[in-house]
């Protein structure tokens, strides 16, 4: 059984940008654009891209494995209210050696692989200034 509602997967597989937040060695806050899919099988999301494997955001994910990734949106008419809507998964996170090229062709080998522990979402399922938090893994 999926730590993610169907409403969260559905909106996760249909978002191709999301943040990733790290931290540095000086316990300093990193935050960078990524792409990501979802990976059913093993419940986890999976970043890649780029020249990730020499990325301070890798780095990072290695000496300091626990993470936040955020996707959000805005999903609104013009003529309704202003509707934000959006995910945030806190966890431990694996750099991986490969898997990369599984997300995109293009992207580079290496990855992220992050493992939940906290699930955080708004205006999927609920109202948008009502978000469902909830614990979901060890850390």
């Amino acid at each position: 059984m999926s730590h993610f509602s169907a409403a969260e997967i559905a909106y996760l597989k249909g978002q191709r940008l999301g943040r990733l937040a790290t931290i540095n060695d000086a316990g300093e806050p990193h935050v960078v654009p990524v792409g990501f899919r979802y990976n059913a099988e093993l419940d986890v999301i999976e970043i890649g891209g780029h020249g990730i494997g020499a990325s301070a955001k890798y780095r990072h994910a290695q000496r300091r494995p626990m993470v936040a990734f955020v996707v959000d949106d805005v999903a609104s008419d013009p003529q309704a209210p202003w509707q934000p809507r959006g995910i945030e998964v806190r966890g431990r996170a694996e750099a991986l050696a490969t898997g990369g090229k599984q997300i995109r062709p293009a992207f580079d080998d290496e990855l992220i692989r992050i493992h939940p522990t906290r699930i955080i979402a708004w205006g999927l399922e609920s109202e948008p200034h009502r978000p469902n938090a909830r614990n979901v893994g060890q850390p």
